[in-house]
């Protein structure tokens, strides 16, 4: 039983064969993934996904890299998602310096839009870090985000910051770079991190684990993601698949 956090089903990467990835995933032995929807188009399609099939669920923000697209229009469209049964976090939100599509104050103002969100509707928050490290954390701390907490997602920072995100009522989940030979973070941030706050994704249909790295991803390549950290804990898969099972589904509120 594994619980991919984690999915883009909704990326048009798999407009034609979405059925047979989904049925992959379960044979793999996936039982819940969280479709995470970015923008306007990508949180419509997370919908109509999450409710066509039982054991998907939602999760709507809006992506730091669209930022400066995101109208009031849009936020209100977020607290409205927020009551429906299958969506059960806000995000993937936070800060993208790699790209310069969106300003970096805009970012910041849609980030912290989106926290404040949050702590009113009673959700847990998925965080997009790239690039941003400290400001990510300082406005995490400045506005309080621990009283909803969530997920660093495809955590790609330090163990030190891992401990500081835990600290803040945040879950560090590990996708395909675990997996990566000379991926030294991942690696030591999985050997590092308490078994009761990682989760695991896939960010498919990005960032592939070995031996697939490069090629379109899936949620039963998550399977692999669990191998690696068992591998690297000195622990059972079974020990990684149950554990990172149950996190999720406490912190989903599942």
């Amino acid at each position: 039983m594994l619980f991919d956090t984690h999915v883009h089903l909704n990326a048009d990467q798999y407009s034609e064969d979405v059925e047979e990835v989904i049925q992959r995933a379960q044979e793999a032995g996936v039982s819940r993934m969280v479709v995470v929807g970015f923008d306007r188009s990508t949180i419509q399609k997370a919908m109509e996904l999450v409710e066509t099939y039982d054991f998907l669920y939602a999760s709507v923000g809006w992506h730091p890299v669209d930022a400066i697209d995101m109208t009031d229009e849009d936020l209100e469209w977020l607290e409205e998602l927020a009551n429906h049964p299958k969506v059960v976090a806000l995000g993937e939100m936070g800060l993208d310096y790699h790209w310069d599509k969106s300003p970096h104050d805009i970012q910041k103002e849609v980030f912290r839009k989106q926290i404040r969100l949050a702590k009113k509707v009673k959700l847990p928050i998925v965080i997009h870090n790239r690039e941003a490290t400290q400001d990510i954390v300082d406005i995490l701390r400045e506005e309080e985000a621990s009283t909803v907490g969530g997920i660093m997602h495809c955590f790609s920072g330090s163990a030190e910051i891992a401990r500081e995100c835990i600290e803040m009522n945040f879950y560090i989940s590990l996708g395909g770079p675990v997996t990566f030979k000379n991926a030294k973070k991942p690696k030591e941030v999985a050997v590092s991190v308490p078994l009761d706050k990682l989760l695991i994704e896939t960010d498919c249909p990005y960032l592939a684990p070995h031996p697939y790295r490069g090629k379109r991803n899936e949620p039963a390549y998550v399977q692999l993601v669990a191998e690696e950290i068992a591998e690297l804990k000195g622990i059972s898969y079974e020990e990684v698949a149950k554990a990172t099972t149950d996190n999720a589904l406490r912190l989903f509120n599942i």
